[in-house]
């Protein structure tokens, strides 16, 4: 077994047991199933939005080679600068020879998954570049040394007295404040770091070709904060996010703001198509898009997995997964968790090394179900189970274990050459650790039906 296959087990062991965890996420996730219950009702014909989001996305990366290159036309146009980084190890080097340029020591960032992906704070750290998360999720992960824990909501783990909590070691603050005191302490501290920030970084929720716009949806501020006051503004983006055009939003916000917290549309909606021009009075002085791949063409060139690029990064998936409920996000160890990012993470950072990913889930379908732009997603961890087989990342022994299986189903002569207690014995034997300290064994019948049925004929 993997080294990572092994403490993944371990890890959503300990999570699964962990009864204070799965109350919080449990009520967190009620709350958020209650909100996207109520944002639905926005939609005249939900299906249909929905159907036509997937059409959408399906011809943005069909035709994704066109589409990026127009996006870069349009957006040089106006003064913004284009990088295209095949990997994260090119990210990390742009960005800072970027940071050097411009002799930077402070960053201001915003919510970004794809800056978690390359690990970009521990790295400007190296070089003693301070860059402070400014979304409060973040901010508080931060400040725990911790990574996001959800897609979306990146403290959904945390309960308001951890938050207190962590803030009265942290900041030197009471330990007993409510939410709005934490947030309204959090606002504090980072309001004079937009002042003094060289660069402001943020991701980006979608591209939109037409137009060479980067859309930025928020319910904060600090993204719009973090492109207003420094003079730099970097954003970090996967190629899977494009738009073909700026019409298209009209459909993916709403569908993004229910899916993701069940609103109807994000509180800070923005489009950023370049730097400050002569007639504007705030912005960036100078504005660079990194276009990063990172494994995203290895997704493209399989036509089955491809659908998973769809994905707006909604949650929605992993507030539906029974696994997730039960093991947590850190339990993945993995920027991206859940079911989507069980999909897409073997195909990102290899097979072999997380193909385990995809087997971490019952394939019940519910987070098909809730897709806002309907990706199959329990029949592409299907596939990528069948890929780990075809490409010979199983063990020698598994396949054989599968295979005397798949011969002993497919004979009820084979079945019924041993009693219910030779095969209680075998599970016992091979199958209790495996099963885990905390589930009953399944126990099986002294006669199969089959027997019995035989029995009672005669």
């Amino acid at each position: 077994m993997h080294q990572n296959a092994s403490t993944f087990l371990e890890n959503s062991e300990k999570k699964a047991t962990n009864l204070s965890h799965r109350q919080t996420i449990n009520y967190n996730i009620g709350k958020y199933n209650t909100a996207v219950k109520a944002g639905k009702q926005q939609f005249s014909d939900l299906n249909t939005a929905r159907e036509r989001a997937k059409n959408i996305k399906w011809r943005a990366l069909e035709n994704l080679d066109k589409h990026l290159e127009e996006f870069e036309t349009n957006f040089t146009r106006r003064g913004g600068k284009v990088i295209w980084a095949e990997n994260s190890q090119q990210v990390l080097d742009e960005i800072l020879a970027i940071c050097e340029a411009k002799q930077c020591k402070s960053i201001v960032k915003s919510k970004s998954m794809a800056t978690e992906e390359v690990h970009l704070n521990h790295f400007l750290a190296e070089h003693n570049i301070e860059c402070v998360e400014t979304d409060l999720g973040e901010y508080i992960q931060q400040l725990d040394n911790e990574p996001p824990y959800h897609i979306v909501t990146p403290a959904m783990h945390k309960s308001k007295e951890d938050v207190a909590q962590l803030f009265a070691e942290k900041l030197g603050t009471p330990p007993n404040l409510t939410p709005q005191e934490l947030t309204m302490v959090a606002r504090e501290k980072l309001r004079q770091r937009y002042l003094d920030a060289e660069i402001g970084i943020t991701g980006a929720n979608f591209i939109i070709a037409d137009i060479g716009g980067v859309a930025v949806t928020e319910n904060e501020g600090n993204a719009r904060l973090s492109t207003a006051f420094p003079k730099t503004h970097i954003v970090l983006v996967g190629i899977e996010k494009m738009l073909p055009s700026i019409n298209d939003l009209a459909l993916f916000w709403p569908l993004l703001a229910t899916y993701g917290t069940g609103q109807q549309v994000t509180v800070y909606n923005s489009i950023f198509s370049g730097p400050r021009q002569e007639n504007e009075i705030d912005g960036p002085e100078e504005m660079y898009v990194i276009l990063m791949d990172n494994g995203r063409t290895n997704i493209l060139e399989d036509t089955e997995a491809r659908e998973s690029l769809y994905c707006i990064r909604c949650g929605s998936c992993l507030n539906a997964c029974p696994v997730y409920k039960n093991i947590g996000g850190h339990s993945y160890g993995t920027t991206y968790s859940g079911p989507i990012g069980a999909v897409i993470t073997p195909h990102l950072q290899g097979m072999d090394n997380f193909m385990h990913l995809s087997y971490a889930s019952s394939l019940c379908g519910n987070c098909t179900e809730v897709c806002p732009v309907r990706i199959n997603i329990h029949e592409l961890l299907l596939h990528n189970r069948h890929k780990a087989v075809e490409e010979n990342y199983t063990s020698g022994g598994e396949k054989m274990s599968w295979f005397g299986w798949k011969q002993a189903s497919l004979s009820r002569r084979m079945m019924n050459l041993v009693g219910g207690k030779t095969k209680n014995l075998f599970m016992k034997k091979f199958f209790a650790k495996a099963w885990g300290d905390n589930r009953e064994l399944p126990v099986f019948a002294p006669k199969s039906f089959n027997q019995l049925w035989k029995e009672r004929k005669k």
